[in-house]
């Protein structure tokens, strides 16, 4: 290419995969710079492939977030859980394996044992800021590079946005030539309705114990637009009936909490008024059974 000529545009598909708890929907959030993933501090929280979408003047990054490899092989959710990570490697121009910086374990070779060795694997050193002297973060990233033939390497601390725009200047060199995938406002692949889900969902996992956000779903029973409002009836699906009980709270105060965060989170996301109503359901062993998983939109890739 000559000085002067058009600069050529680049998109592509890049899988961002870990293990649980790295960052890896944090990270997926501060690219595309608007919250389509949901996160806590639980592990696992993430049980969906995702998609984020970046479109920047000469290029388009399509983002595929997915659950963490689950490790326990055991029981319905997990397996397909770990079929949602293996189908989204299928089909990608490039992958992040995200690692938290000093901290490279077992749990990340295993990780790394899942990975195409067809498309370029980048290693995205998350919390990087926990390690700024170099006298530490060298042996940790020699250690890294030993263990796979990462094409580069990016430290970066998603929760601060550091380091952000020289992972896409480098992750722009490996995308293909081809037209954008989606129009340039697209955020994600991901309808309104399952955004909503999610959210709901998300405030689960923050606001209740260590366990039971695990054995929690949500489900959007109503989704009606109305001009700029939009009319939203969720449902909380639990395993038991003492979990419902947990989940409402005294008096519904816990139910009102969880309703309250997540209508805001919409309505920052939506851009308009959300009117919410949340109940609970108890749908038991939903996570052993297959059609309930179905039902519910898990193992939907």
């Amino acid at each position: 290419m000559n000085a002067g000529d058009p600069v050529e545009f680049r998109c592509g598909t890049l899988a961002i995969v870990g293990r649980p708890n790295v960052g890896k929907s944090t990270l997926l959030n501060a690219l595309v710079g608007h919250k389509v993933s949901i996160t806590s501090r639980k592990p696992q929280t993430t049980r969906h492939r995702i998609a984020g979408v970046l479109t920047r003047e000469h290029a388009q990054y399509v983002f595929i977030d997915t659950p963490g490899f689950q490790r326990r092989q055991g029981g319905e959710l997990n397996r397909l859980l770990n079929r949602t990570v293996r189908d989204a490697l299928a089909a990608v121009d490039a992958v992040l394996l995200v690692v938290a910086a000093g901290d490279f374990a077992a749990a990340d070779q295993a990780v790394l044992d899942l990975l195409p060795r067809k498309v370029p694997v980048f290693l995205v050193v998350n919390k990087s800021d926990r390690l700024p002297q170099p006298e530490r973060m060298l042996p940790f990233l020699d250690r890294a590079a030993r263990a796979f033939p990462f094409a580069e390497t990016v430290p970066v601390s998603a929760l601060k946005a550091r380091n952000l725009e020289e992972l896409l200047r480098t992750l722009a060199r490996y995308l293909p030539v081809q037209p954008p995938l989606f129009d340039a406002e697209a955020l994600t692949d991901r309808s309104e309705r399952f955004l909503a889900a999610e959210l709901v969902r998300e405030k689960v996992f923050r606001r209740l114990g260590a366990e039971l956000p695990y054995a929690c779903a949500v489900t959007i029973d109503r989704f009606e637009e109305l001009g700029a409002l939009r009319r939203i009836h969720a449902a909380i699906v639990v395993n038991r009936r003492s979990h419902k009980a947990i989940v409402v709270g005294h008096g519904g105060a816990k139910l009102k909490e969880i309703a309250t965060a997540a209508r805001a989170d919409m309505e920052e996301l939506f851009g308009g008024k959300v009117f919410l109503e949340v109940w609970v359901k108890v749908r038991a062993d939903w996570m052993r059974d297959a059609g309930a998983l179905r039902r519910l939109g898990l193992g939907d890739g």
